[in-house]
């Protein structure tokens, strides 16, 4: 059995904290699967294919990464069904635990065989979010520092008057 981890998320951009914590976690599992979820309750930026397509790209020097895509559905069904050993998480603050430890202990309800891995996020990371780097993008602000650079440009084709 090889020990594999899942790391969901919207990635709706991929930030370089979301690729700092996916490098880290590629050290520590043999393989590391990315799952671009669909989040119904946020006006996405990028579509699907998009995201899959630049996190790829974002994610090309990792060997041990895979980019999937996953609507609907627990996210905990879908660890199920991959065999993974944990889920990975990014935690930036304390309010980032206060969410991520319900949903892990909900987890852990649903299949107790699945760990939840907490990575604490690098303190240059720690101010970073996707909805924060949409609205500095969307204002003309540069964000070319905190995403990889094909997200970078992709943030700027969308944002272009």
């Amino acid at each position: 059995m090889t020990n594999k981890a899942l790391f969901p998320g919207s990635f709706d951009p991929l930030t370089n904290g979301h690729v700092d914590t996916i490098e880290r976690a590629a050290k520590i599992f043999d393989t590391v699967i990315i799952a671009v979820l669909t989040n119904t309750s946020k006006v996405s930026l990028f579509d699907s294919d998009e995201k899959i397509s630049l996190i790829t790209e974002a994610t090309k020097h990792i060997p041990n990464v895979e980019v999937i895509a996953h609507v609907g559905g627990l996210t905990i069904d879908l660890a199920t069904k991959l065999g993974v050993s944990a889920m990975v998480r990014g935690m930036r603050n304390v309010t980032d635990f206060e969410y991520e430890f319900s949903i892990a202990s909900m987890n852990k309800l649903q299949n107790s065989q699945i760990e939840t891995v907490f990575l604490l996020a690098d303190e240059r990371y720690r101010f970073l979010s996707s909805s924060l780097i949409k609205e500095v993008a969307k204002f003309g602000g540069d964000v070319s520092k905190l995403v990889p650079t094909a997200i970078n440009q992709a943030i700027k084709l969308k944002y272009m008057p």
